[in-house]
Formats: C-alpha cells, sequence, structure tokens
C-alpha cells in the first residue's frame, strides 16, 4: 500500500517526526510561526512533535498540511531507515549564513534525497561508487595526499587525461545527486551532505559561471572523499583541503603542469581556461601551487586581477553552468512504465511544488530564439 492510500488516521498512525521538521524548514518557518499558522495547536507541541515525545492527533495533522502546504500523506513513515539528523552538510562559511538559511537549504537537500530514494522503486539509478580514500584525521592531511587522494580518483572512475567534459555528469554517472536549486536563499553557497545511501551536492543557481560552478561540483566532491562525516564544519582548514582537491581533479598536475606560463601571460592563461573550464584565478593558484609561478609574479597577477575588475567578472566567459539530469532522466523513464508524474508524487506524499524547485532548470538553459 503507498502513502496515498492510507487514510488520515492510518497517517497519524505513522507520523514521521521528521518529515514535520523537513516541511517546516522547507517553509522557513520556526516552530513558533508554525504554530501561529496552523492555528489550534502551540509551540510546544509542535516541538514535542518534532522530538517524538507524542504524536499528532488527526485534525491537528492536517491543519499542519495545510500550513505548511505538504500532502497528509508526506507525513507518513517511509518504509526504510530515516536519514541521520545529524548530518550537518558542509558550508563554506558559517558566519555568512544565518542557521535558518541553512536550514531551509539542508531541508531541500533531505527532499532530494527522498525523491531519489522514491524514484528508486521505479528505475535503476546509477550504483553509489563514491571511493572512500583513506588518508586519516582532517588536520594531517599534507599536500601531496590530496593531490594523491585526486589521482585516485580520478583513476577509479577511468576518467582519461586532461580536461573533465562535465563535472556534474561524472558525479552523477557514479551515484550522487547534484541539485541546483534557489529558494530565496542568497548567501548560501554550493554545499553536500554524505548520506550513506545517497549522497547529495547543492549548487547554488545564482552563480550562472561555468567555471566557478565546476569548481564548486568539485570542492564538494573532496568533502564527500576527504572528510566524510568526520571533520569540522566551515572551518578554513576543511575548505582549503577541499579546494586543493578541486585543483588537483579538475587540473592533474602531470597534465597541466607544463602548459602553465611562469610569467603573466594574459592569452596563454585564457586559451588555458577555455580548454580546461576553470577561472584564471583557479590557474593562477595552481600555478603557484605546482612551484610553475613565482610568488612575486603570482602577487603582480592578483593585484592586476583587481584592478581590472576580474576578480567579480573575468573576460572569457565559457557558456552556461553544467545541469544535472539524472533526477529529470529518471522522472522521463519513470513514466515509460505506466506511473505518470502526478501519480508518482501523490504515492510517494511528496510536495509538487518542491520537487519542481528541486528540479527547476530555467537558470542554466538558453532562452530559445522564436521565429
Amino acid at each position: 500500500m503507498n502513502n496515498a492510500q492510507l487514510d488520515p488516521g492510518d497517517i497519524a498512525a505513522l507520523f514521521d517526526r521528521s518529515r514535520l521538521r523537513m516541511a517546516r524548514e522547507l517553509r522557513g518557518l520556526t516552530q513558533v510561526q508554525l504554530a501561529r499558522e496552523a492555528g489550534s495547536v502551540t509551540a510546544a507541541s509542535v516541538s514535542q512533535f518534532e522530538k517524538g515525545h507524542t504524536r499528532p492527533a488527526t485534525a491537528t495533522l492536517q491543519r499542519l498540511a495545510v500550513a505548511l502546504r505538504v500532502p497528509l500523506s508526506f507525513f507518513a513513515a517511509p518504509a526504510r531507515p530515516p536519514a541521520q539528523e545529524e548530518l550537518a552538510g558542509f558550508f563554506r562559511s558559517l558566519r555568512s549564513t544565518s542557521p535558518r538559511d541553512r536550514q531551509q537549504a539542508l531541508a531541500y537537500v533531505h527532499l532530494a534525497r527522498e525523491l531519489a530514494l522514491e524514484l528508486e522503486k521505479y528505475v535503476a539509478l546509477p550504483t553509489l561508487d563514491l571511493p572512500r580514500v583513506p588518508l586519516g584525521e582532517g588536520p594531517s592531511l599534507q599536500a601531496t595526499d590530496i593531490e594523491q587522494a585526486a589521482t585516485q580518483v580520478r583513476r577509479h572512475w577511468n576518467i582519461p587525461d586532461g580536461p573533465i567534459p562535465d563535472v556534474v555528469r561524472m558525479l552523477e554517472m557514479n551515484g550522487m545527486i547534484v541539485v541546483r536549486f534557489k529558494v530565496s536563499i542568497e548567501k548560501v553557497d554550493a554545499f553536500c551532505v554524505n548520506f550513506p545511501d545517497r549522497p547529495v551536492i547543492a549548487l547554488g543557481a545564482d552563480k550562472g559561471l561555468r567555471d566557478r560552478s565546476r569548481f564548486d561540483a568539485a570542492h564538494e566532491l573532496g568533502h564527500l572523499i576527504l572528510h566524510g562525516n568526520q571533520s569540522q564544519i566551515g572551518d578554513k582548514v576543511t575548505e582549503g583541503q577541499a579546494h586543493a582537491f578541486a585543483a588537483a581533479f579538475l587540473m592533474p598536475a602531470s597534465d597541466i603542469k607544463h602548459e602553465l606560463p611562469t610569467q603573466l601571460d594574459w592569452p596563454t592563461l585564457l586559451r588555458l581556461k577555455a580548454k580546461w573550464h576553470v577561472s584564471l584565478a583557479a590557474l593562477l593558484v595552481r600555478a603557484k601551487t605546482l612551484g610553475v609561478m613565482s610568488e612575486h609574479v603570482y602577487a603582480q597577477a592578483w593585484k592586476a586581477l583587481s584592478a581590472r575588475g576580474w576578480r567579480k567578472i573575468e573576460p572569457g566567459p565559457l557558456g552556461n553552468p553544467e545541469v544535472p539530469v539524472l533526477l529529470q532522466r529518471a522522472l522521463k523513464l519513470l513514466e515509460t512504465t505506466g506511473v505518470s508524474y502526478s501519480e508518482f508524487l501523490r504515492r510517494a506524499g511528496l510536495p509538487e511544488a518542491d520537487v519542481t524547485t528541486l528540479l527547476d532548470r530555467d537558470v542554466s538553459e538558453r532562452p530559445r530564439v522564436q521565429l
């Protein structure tokens, strides 16, 4: 029996406290605000529901569903292990993002995992193949360890030498879920959550630069490979390690070192940007890291970048960011089994508007010329 076939009393009996919290955080509401929206329920009661100390009565649950704009069946526990609530995700800077913004972004990522796991009941998604490189504790990682880890991942995934044509596609082919969405959260950058069954990487929809977006995706892969769930979140050491992994993954030393200029040569750097699909800034850092460019030349380059305004908008645009396709293609395949999109959402009890937000591709697609 799917969730859509359950009557309200059954749903109340199968109440899943994590689903209530997810729905509340999707809406960006506090417990006090939700109580006010729902009426006839107190913030203390909402807290008790979310902690699992008490269960809402059927009528209360129906009011909560209306206030949160989710199907009543969304609150029924799925027949699988729940996600670990302590998985906090890797955020770039905890100081620049409010707790509520992080919670809302995390709720969307939890929903992405739920969507993927529901889809797997009907179609086979790529098997998760995320190599866990044994590197010890984070702070003790050396630069050579990180370079070696990036090389090992490329070999494990049979990535040929040279630039990676599509980083997002590579992640999806190896079983990770990638979403690109904007939920009125301007200060939340790319981040990831290391769910054991389906890790999710979220890319910001407002960053319309292909080079930076590719680096973001590789950076989040670095967290999943190097840090698992163990390291501090948002600290400089962890972020620096993920950055170093991204650079080595996108620009292997053996492939790019001989191409990098020793002196400041913008035409050469622009050609390399077009070839490797990374930013000028990333190329400069790589040249310094690999010992090709001296500290003096590197400092001059950054002064020139700043003076020209290139730290914000670089020359040589590379086009639209890479687009996640796994979830959309899984849904299209689902329809060939005779289950429509709306019927699938009804059976799964997932809120259609939020799933549509997760699948929104408008930010990356070029407008079509009308003739």
